[in-house]
């Protein structure tokens, strides 16, 4: 008898599904990768060792950064919180979403000549979130942290995510950064600091959902007001402090609006300073204040390096569960760091026993602060990490804007953008890849007063090396060549009148557009 006909068929069937029928191999089942997006409050750019700092030790962020792309050149949509985190989880301008302004906003004062814009006091249940989009495809969705996008009905639960932690919406910690907490959902014990116990439930999350595909928005409360570091941490920084030579340079320097008839320049305010009428810590004559410019405050320290640990503890549960290498990890910010006080009441005095608690860090090389249109309010560190695909350790220069996440995650995981989604982002993913990538103007807009600073409203394009700042109570242009002058000293608008008024056409087109609505004068 022949054996070899029956001998053939049994290792057939030994191997039918190693592809013995067609002859191939099949190819090995694919799952779409998990998506970590870390989200800090309040850093800013300098704030991180890869970025320049030199006084907050940030070992987890730095070595994520060796092992993803830094971009020199992201910003946030917004100088504050609520506008940029909507523009993440939309892909759209705040401008086009009408909620330019943190939730729910700072109200008129007499001071002002224009009346802030209306903002919406919600993130829209209609658009549709990158949350949304995602958990249509099969991912399981965590949002753990801050949310500040509206009370509920339009929480985190209502916008696309499975589970959230803490039961609480706003944008600051109910009672601070150390336990009790009183935050529903999130248990404490004494000792218990909130950017470690958000992280424990996110380690939980990661967990749980091992077997499929996973988004965790471990979106942070830190390193936002109240400034309160983790107590060993703090001590730590004391002693580094006390070991460090004094830094070059005064502590803090005036800022004035660059929108008054007669703006003070760098000289005037510099020599206005020490006068006694500038003395002390609050909204100062000519609508100035001040501006930090050392990182030298151990308790913000401590909270920095608290949330590096955070993102350390994450990455090492990614490893531990073998999901590292099918992880996509973002890194940034919402804003720049708060290097000027939070003047929502433009009365407030602070006591300079209290500097610390009001002022955060120095945003240098970088001018201006949380609040401001200025660099150091809108530029923040940015770090994505996509193993097998990224060049790991590249840097890139290119100018990107928060709204860019929602297509670049969508086409890295090889997703559509849902089709009623009107996108102001652009993939990121040739720029990860090394490839050619230019990505076009980036808009801001601001139609109201800050809480950080008594400017006037207004809004900023840049295209290139070229910023462009308008505002809106005098028309007034700053034009800036970051390439040359990131720290935005030497206003080129008079110099060089026919790009300011180029850039104030696309900025004026764009704010058309997108149905932007501009602060109006006020009422007599």
């Amino acid at each position: 008898m022949n054996f070899r006909p029956l001998l053939a068929a049994a290792a057939c069937l030994a191997t039918a599904f190693q592809g013995c029928v067609t002859g191939e191999k099949p190819a090995p089942e694919t799952r779409p990768p998990n998506i970590v997006f870390f989200l800090v409050d309040d850093l800013g750019w300098a704030d991180v060792g890869c970025y320049g700092s030199q006084f907050h030790e940030t070992p987890n962020i730095d070595r994520l950064a060796k092992e993803g792309v830094r971009f020199t050149d992201a910003y946030a949509a917004c100088h504050v919180c609520s506008p940029t985190r909507a523009s993440i989880l939309t892909g759209k301008y705040p401008a086009r979403l009408h909620l330019t302004d943190w939730i729910p906003g700072r109200r008129d004062f007499a001071f002002q000549t224009l009346k802030n814009a209306e903002i919406h006091q919600a993130l829209p249940l209609e658009e549709t979130t990158l949350a949304e989009t995602l958990k249509k495809h099969g991912y399981a969705t965590g949002h753990f942290g801050k949310w500040h996008l509206g009370e509920d009905p339009a929480g985190p639960l209502q916008q696309g995510f499975d589970v959230r932690v803490p039961g609480w919406n706003k944008g600051w910690p109910k009672r601070g950064y150390h336990a009790p907490f009183e935050l529903a959902g999130l248990s404490d014990k004494p000792g218990d600091y909130l950017t470690d116990r958000l992280t424990d439930e996110a380690l939980g999350f990661i967990a749980q959902n091992r077997d499929r595909p996973f988004f965790l928005y471990l979106s942070h409360f830190a390193v936002h007001d109240p400034i309160e570091g983790r107590l060993d941490l703090v001590e730590k920084y004391r002693e580094k402090l006390a070991k460090m030579k004094r830094p070059n340079g005064p502590p803090f320097i005036l800022e004035g609006n660059p929108d008054d008839p007669e703006p003070l320049s760098r000289e005037q305010l510099d020599a206005l300073i020490g006068k006694p009428e500038y003395t002390g810590y609050k909204v100062l004559p000519e609508r100035t204040v001040k501006i930090k410019q050392h990182q030298d405050n151990v308790e913000f320290a401590a909270m920095v390096e608290a949330m590096d640990q955070s993102l350390g503890r994450v990455l090492a549960q990614l490893e531990a569960l073998e999901l590292s290498e099918n992880t996509i990890v973002v890194f940034t910010s919402d804003n720049g760091g708060m290097s000027a006080a939070n003047f929502g009441n433009p009365d407030r005095v602070i006591d300079e026993s209290k500097l610390d608690l009001a002022y955060s860090t120095s945003n240098l090389p970088l001018r201006g602060a949380k609040g401001w249109l200025y660099e150091g309010g809108i530029r923040v560190p940015m770090i994505i990490k996509w193993p097998g695909q990224a060049q790991a350790g590249s840097v890139c220069a290119e100018p990107v804007i928060s709204p860019d996440f929602y297509p670049t995650l969508l086409e890295m995981a090889g997703l559509p953008a849902a089709p009623e989604q009107t996108l102001d982002g652009v993939s990121l993913v040739p720029a990860l890849m090394g490839r050619p990538f230019q990505r076009g103007a980036i808009y801001w807009h601001f139609p109201h007063y800050s809480n950080h600073g008594i400017q006037s409203p207004g809004g900023a394009v840049r295209l290139g090396d070229y910023k462009l700042l308008e505002y809106f109570e005098n028309d007034t242009l700053q034009l800036f060549d970051l390439r040359k002058d990131p720290g935005e000293a030497t206003d080129l608008a008079p110099g060089e009148p026919e790009k300011a008024l180029e850039l104030r056409d696309m900025l004026h087109t764009w704010r058309t557009k997108v149905a932007a609505r501009m602060a109006t004068p006020r009422e007599p």
